[in-house]
C-alpha cells in the first residue's frame, strides 16, 4: 500500500499514516535488497524534527550519472582524508560524498565537508568526542552544478548522485540513488557513518538509516550543503544511526498512534513505564531522572513519543530527536557516546605506522575536564603496572628499563565520562593497546642501542589483565 503525504495542515497524521504502512521489513538472509527504501522525512525548519516516514526507491533507473570522464578528469572517486584523528580500525569513520558539484567546484565541495562538519561539532557529544572521528570526503563529480528539485520542483539537473527535492511529492525530502551512492562509499576505507551533501541553499534532508550488510556502514544522512537548519536534520539522523534513539514526536489525530498498548520498546529513549514504575523497575533511563538535562528542564518520563501520544514516555520533554535545533538529552548523549564507541577505541597509539619509536604516544579519545569527568590511563611493561606513568599519554622509553630481547608495553584508558551511567554501556569505554619494546629496531637486540617500542597492528578489544590487577 502506498500512501502519499499531502502538504497540509494535517502533516503530521498523515505522515503517520505513512509511518504505518511502511513499517520495516525483515528480508531472509541471503535474499536480493528491497528496492524500496524506508527514509525519514525531515520536519520543517525550526519545527518538529520529523514528519513520518516514507518507502522510496533505493535506486532511479532514470537518474542522470556522474559526468564524462573528459569533464571529470581523474578527481572523480578521488578520496581524501580531511580529518585525521587516527588509523581507520582505531576512529569513527565518517565518509562526506558531494552531490551536484562540478569539476571545477570540488573546492567549494571540500570547504562545505569541513563547515558541515563543523555544525556536528557544536552539537554534544560530538564536541566532546571530536577526537574519535576522522572524517574522509569522496569526489563525486557531476556534469551540472546544483540538485534537481531547486529551485523548483520541474527542475532537473545531470548529477552523479542523482540527489534531487520533491522526492516522492515532499519538497523537502532529499533523496539519492543509493546504489551510486555506495559505489563512491566503497571506495573510501571503511565507512561507518555517510553524509551526503548537496550543492544547494534549499533546506532539506533525509534520513536512510539501514545500516548496509555490504559496505557496513550505520546509515546515510543527506543534507543541504548551504542551509545551516539542514544541518540538524541530519544530526538527528544519526541519532537513529548511531545512537539507536527513538523519534520523540507523536502523531495526534491519527487513531492507530492514539495509545500504544504493545511490548517494553527496545530504545533507549522510549518506554511504557513512568517514572515511579521505572525507578521501582530500575530499568531504562531511571538513573538519570530528575536531574537537569541540557534541553530543558529535569528528566522523568513525558507522555507521548515514538509516534504514539499515549501509552510511550520519553526522557524530556523537547530534545533533538522531537524538535529541530535543541540538544540530546541526557539518555540521549549517553546513547550516542556509546554508539561512537561501537567504532572507535578508548586505547590508541598515536601512531600505527608500525615505525619503531623512542616514545610510546596515545591518541586519547577526549579532553580529560572536570565537566566531563576523568580519563585514567595506566601503563604496564611485562603486566606490571609503570606507577610513576600513569594518567600521562606517552612514555618516554628511555625512562623503561628493559634487559635483551623483546618486551611488552601496554597502555589501559579508560574513559571515566558523566555522560554515561549504565554499568553494561561503560564496559565498552574502558580498551587497551600494546608495543614491542626492545632496545634497538633491527633483528638483534643491542644491548648499547636506545630503547624503543613499535606499535601493534590492530586494536586490543578487552582491557589487559595484569599482575597488579589480578
Amino acid at each position: 500500500m502506498h500512501i502519499s503525504m499531502r502538504r497540509s495542515g494535517r502533516l503530521g497524521a498523515v505522515a503517520a499514516a505513512c509511518a504505518l504502512a511502511f513499517a520495516s521489513l525483515t528480508a531472509p538472509a541471503g535474499a536480493a535488497p528491497d528496492p524500496r527504501v524506508r527514509v525519514e522525512v525531515p520536519g520543517p525548519a525550526g519545527g518538529a524534527a520529523g514528519a513520518g516516514y516514507r518507502n522510496v526507491p533505493r535506486t532511479f533507473p532514470t537518474a542522470p550519472g556522474a559526468a564524462p570522464k573528459a569533464l571529470a578528469g581523474g578527481a572523480d572517486g578521488r578520496v581524501t582524508k580531511v580529518i585525521d584523528n587516527g588509523d581507520t580500525k582505531d576512529r569513527l569513520d565518517v565518509v562526506v560524498i558531494g552531490d551536484g558539484y562540478t569539476a571545477g567546484e570540488l573546492d567549494r565541495f571540500h570547504t562545505d565537508a569541513k563547515e558541515k562538519w563543523n555544525d556536528f561539532l557544536g552539537v554534544e557529544p560530538y564536541r566532546t568526542y571530536q577526537k574519535l572521528f576522522n572524517v574522509w570526503t569522496v569526489d563525486a563529480v557531476s556534469a551540472e552544478s546544483g540538485v534537481s528539485g531547486d529551485p523548483g520542483k520541474d527542475v532537473t539537473r545531470n548529477t552523479a548522485l542523482g540527489a534531487h527535492f520533491w522526492c516522492d511529492g515532499t519538497e523537502r525530502l532529499l533523496c539519492i540513488d543509493q546504489q551510486k551512492v555506495d559505489a563512491y562509499v566503497a571506495k573510501a576505507p571503511q565507512a561507518d557513518l555517510v553524509l551526503v551533501l548537496a550543492n544547494s541553499s534549499k533546506y532539506g534532508g533525509a534520513g536512510y538509516n539501514e545500516a548496509s550488510p555490504t559496505l557496513g556502514y550505520e546509515g546515510i544522512a543527506t543534507a543541504s550543503a548551504h542551509d545551516r537548519d539542514s544541518s540538524q536534520v541530519a544530526v538527528h539522523e544519526t541519532g537513529h544511526s548511531l545512537g539507536k534513539l527513538a523519534d520523540e514526536y507523536a502523531y495526534p489525530g491519527v487513531p492507530e498512534y492514539e495509545q500504544y498498548s504493545g511490548p517494553e520498546k527496545p530504545e533507549a529513549n522510549s518506554s511504557v513505564l513512568d517514572a515511579a514504575a521505572m525507578g521501582g523497575a530500575r530499568t531504562k533511563w531511571y538513573r538519570w531522572l530528575g536531574e537537569s538535562s541540557p534541553d530543558g528542564g529535569a528528566v522523568g518520563a513525558y507522555e507521548g513519543g515514538n509516534y504514539y501520544v499515549k501509552g510511550l514516555f520519553r526522557p524530556t520533554e523537547d530534545s533533538l530527536m522531537r524538535t529541530l535545533g535543541k540538544p540530546f538529552n541526557l539518555p540521549g548523549a549517553e546513547a550516542m557516546v556509546a554508539g561512537f564507541y561501537r567504532h572507535a577505541t578508548p586505547a590508541a597509539p598515536a601512531d600505527r605506522s608500525r615505525t619503531w619509536q623512542t616514545t610510546a604516544r596515545l591518541a586519547l579519545p577526549r579532553t580529560p575536564d572536570a565537566g566531563h569527568g576523568p580519563l585514567t590511563v595506566r601503563w604496564y611493561l611485562d603486566g606490571r603496572e609503570l606507577p610513576g606513568q600513569r594518567n600521562r599519554d606517552r612514555v618516554a622509553l628511555r625512562e623503561v628499563a628493559v634487559g635483551r630481547g623483546d618486551h611488552r608495553l601496554t597502555a589501559t584508558v579508560t574513559d571515566g565520562t558523566t555522560a554515561v551511567r549504565d554499568p553494561a554501556l561503560r564496559a565498552a569505554l574502558t580498551g587497551s593497546t600494546g608495543w614491542t619494546v626492545r632496545r634497538g629496531a633491527g633483528s638483534a637486540a643491542d644491548g648499547r642501542a636506545p630503547v624503543v617500542a613499535r606499535p601493534d597492528a590492530a586494536p586490543v578489544r578487552s582491557a589487559v589483565t595484569t599482575e597488579g590487577d589480578r
